[in-house]
Parts: structure tokens; sequence; C-alpha cells
């Protein structure tokens, strides 16, 4: 199974990105504007993503001072050494990158939250089985190849606890990594046998006929944060106010995104960045919660998790990698 990796973004850990033309992986213009500076965001080409791409169209970073590049990347952990080089200013991602840097103090913060799932209701993501599988619940997982976008993250760890809580084994679950974007022909392909996927693979995948199993968030630590913002200690202290005023933007843009009012341009900002998304499902699917604020609580709840399945050694320093601005 092919391991999929985060562009050029990964294979050198330089920014080469910003000619990138593919519509499932959208970067913003790398020429900075008169009288603005010029950051770069590493984020996932997902539909979460929407938020961070309309407050730069509707010049919410702009009117802070900041033009922002966005880069795809698939994981929050394959940002951490562009980081730490200084190649990116900030990266949006799972938490377990920040938690694996901060094990090896590598000087990385959280900043603030990004996105979180649903305490109740549909959720934003799911693992999705092959409708030939058989797969028709959580415990049917064990023994199986499963797909994540990330291997030794929040979706394998999740899935694990969701399938213990069935009276599955899972131990015997075979984890593969696949973007997102991928899983789709790999289950219809029968390489794997279910995928975790965010949306829009959710709706695409229920609208075809394949099988919704849990949504293992949910299932497991209702309304989990499932991303996060993130820097270094170090651009913090040489440049706080950068770090104040991307802060700042961030928060005034989930606040715009959260409200029902925007929700029709944010979705335009969604079609116009994932072009290869149908309009309707681009006006339907279920986009997440976003806040700024981050809830420690359910992050030490996804480490214990994650120590007790040993996907991660013990637990880091919540106190020191959490700096809310």
């Amino acid at each position: 199974m092919k391991k999929v990796l985060a562009l050029s973004l990964i294979a050198t850990m330089a920014i080469g990105l910003s000619g990138c033309t593919d519509s499932d992986s959208p970067t913003t213009s790398a020429t900075t504007s008169p009288g603005l500076r010029h950051v770069r965001v590493a984020a996932l080409p997902i539909a979460e993503t929407a938020a961070l791409w309309a407050g730069i169209s509707q010049g919410i970073f702009a009117r802070h001072g900041l033009e922002v590049e966005v880069l795809p990347a698939q994981g929050g952990a394959l940002a951490i050494p562009a980081l730490t080089k200084g190649d990116l200013e900030f990266a949006i991602g799972q938490p377990f990158g920040p938690f694996r840097a901060d094990l090896q103090d590598l000087g990385v913060v959280i900043v603030g939250n990004y996105a979180s799932s649903y305490a109740g209701g549909d959720d934003i993501n799911a693992v999705v089985a092959a409708k030939a599988s058989g797969i028709t619940r959580p415990r049917d997982l064990a023994g199986r190849k499963v797909s994540v976008n990330s291997l030794g993250a929040a979706g394998d760890v999740t899935i694990m606890e969701s399938v213990a809580q069935d009276g599955g084994d899972p131990s015997t679950i075979k984890f593969v990594e696949v973007a997102f974007p991928d899983v789709p022909a790999q289950l219809q392909a029968g390489n794997i046998d279910a995928g975790w996927v965010t949306e829009p693979f959710v709706s695409q995948l229920k609208a075809r006929g394949d099988t919704f199993i849990v949504a293992p968030y949910q299932k497991t630590i209702p309304g989990l944060p499932t991303l996060t913002a993130f820097t270094t200690a170090k651009l913090t202290t040489e440049q706080p106010a950068l770090v104040n005023d991307f802060a700042a933007a961030m928060k005034e843009t989930l606040a715009w995104a959260k409200d029902p009012a925007n929700n029709a341009a944010l979705r335009q900002a969604l079609k116009a960045k994932m072009t290869s998304l149908p309009p309707a499902v681009a006006d339907s699917l279920r986009l997440p919660d976003y806040t700024w604020t981050i809830d420690k609580a359910s992050l030490q709840k996804l480490i214990d998790l994650a120590v007790k399945y040993k996907v991660l050694p013990k637990s880091p320093n919540l106190d020191r990698l959490v700096q809310q601005k």
C-alpha cells in the first residue's frame, strides 16, 4: 500500500508549493501585498479548512496586517520539521504532531484550537466500510485492513477504543496510511476494507452505498478537538506581535465561520478551493464546530488513550505545550 506523504513540503521540508494547482490541495499566492506581513500556514486540503480559506477571502487576516499562504500538508506531524526550521510560521493539524514534538522537546506550542467534532448528531469524520466487506459494526473491524490519513494519531487511537468498547480486539486491526481523497478509490479497488475519512468523503461514500460504521471521535471523546493551530515557542518569543495578530485573526475567522449568517460565504470559499467537490455536496456537508478555545481536558483524554494503546510512550506536558493566545 502506498504511503501518502504531503507533497514536497514533506519530501524536502522546504516551501516550494506556491505553484501547486491541484484543486484538492489548494494554496494561496506567495506574493506579499504592500504593508502586509507574509505568513506560511500548513493545513490539510479538506473541507474543514474552509474557515481558513474564507477568512483570507473575507479580508480578516489582511485587517490584522497579514497575508497568508496556505500550504497543503497531509498531517500536522509532517509539518513539524518545517516549523522548527523556520520554513513555516504556523500549522493547522491534528494535535499528535505537537504531542510528539513536546516529548522530543522541539519547542512547539499549540496556540489555539481550530475545529472540534460534535458531541451529538452527525459528526464530521467516520469509519466507512466497503459494502462488499460485510463490516457492519466497530468490532467487525478487528483483523481487517483500515486506513487512516496519518498513522499513530487520533484516527487509529479512537478507532481502537471504539472497537474495544464494542467487544472486538483492537490489536488485530491492520492500519494503513491513505490520504483522505484516495480512500474512495482504495475501497472500491478492495485494497482496504474500511477507511477513516472526514467530510466531504463521509457523505460521498455513504451516497454511493458504502457502510457507515462509527464516528470514532464521538464514540470515545465527544466534542474532541480535531484540528489545532500551532507554532514554535521561538516564534512566540521573537515575534510576539506576529503570533498575537495571527491568533486574533484566527479567532475572528472562526467566530465568523460559526455564524449561520455567513454560511453561504463559507461554503462559497470551500467550492472555490475544492473545485472537484460537487456543488451539492459542498452546500450540504457537515462542517466542524469551529472554535479557538483549546479544550485541554479533551486533549488529555486523547493522550490517555494514546498511552493506553502505546501510540505515545508517555504523556506530553500540556502545561508547557498549550499556550492559548
